[in-house]
């Protein structure tokens, strides 16, 4: 079953509560994850390494 938008802000709520370190998002999921990214609200503390064959993988950044 495909994840929605709403799916991956909870995602991102977990990794922001460090409930999970890091969210994998293959180039399938993108699309949808990045309508819940740019409406996230702390966005700019998420960063993604991008992988092999457009794997991103994203961490909470912590860090003042």
């Amino acid at each position: 079953m495909d994840k929605t938008k709403s799916d991956y802000t909870e995602l991102l709520d977990q990794l922001r509560d460090g409930k999970i370190k890091e969210l994998t998002i293959t180039p399938d999921e993108f699309l949808v994850f990045q309508q819940a990214f740019m409406d996230y609200e702390t966005r700019k503390r998420i960063i993604g390494n991008a992988g092999d064959q457009g794997i991103v993988v994203y961490h909470y950044d912590n860090d003042n």
